[in-house]
């Protein structure tokens, strides 16, 4: 496990280490689900928001805005009529966004053991 301690100068641990704000952004409910869904491709946010069911308006452009601030999603607008913007993955996004979709899939994986435990608690 310690893979944490791999980058000399963060500690994510410490709550003045700069990851601390981006793995709150990463790992938040809306986060970890936006970073999941682009990481089939770019996505308008129309259709991001329809792939990422229960979000609002208000919280997907909210954690959008997030995750390009943290350089992990670009935005790109098109000139075009009716404008379009797309939503995409970075090269440090795909990273990021590898590691989410490898949680789904153990999470996926042990699933049936979580709900057993679960209804027998």
């Amino acid at each position: 496990m310690g893979n944490h301690r791999e980058h000399p100068g963060f500690d994510v641990f410490s709550p003045r280490c700069p990851s601390r704000q981006t793995l709150e952004n990463v790992t938040g409910r809306w986060g970890s689900l936006t970073l999941a869904a682009l990481a089939d491709g770019p996505l308008r946010f129309g259709a991001l928001r329809r792939r990422i069911e229960g979000v609002s308006e208000k919280m997907l452009s909210q954690t959008l805005k997030a995750l390009e601030a943290d350089g992990l999603v670009s935005r790109t607008d098109h000139a075009t009529s009716p404008p379009r913007v797309d939503y995409a993955l970075t090269a440090p996004g795909e990273q990021v966004a590898a590691a989410v979709v490898a949680l789904i899939s153990a999470l996926y994986a042990v699933l049936p053991d979580v709900l057993s435990a679960e209804s027998s608690a």
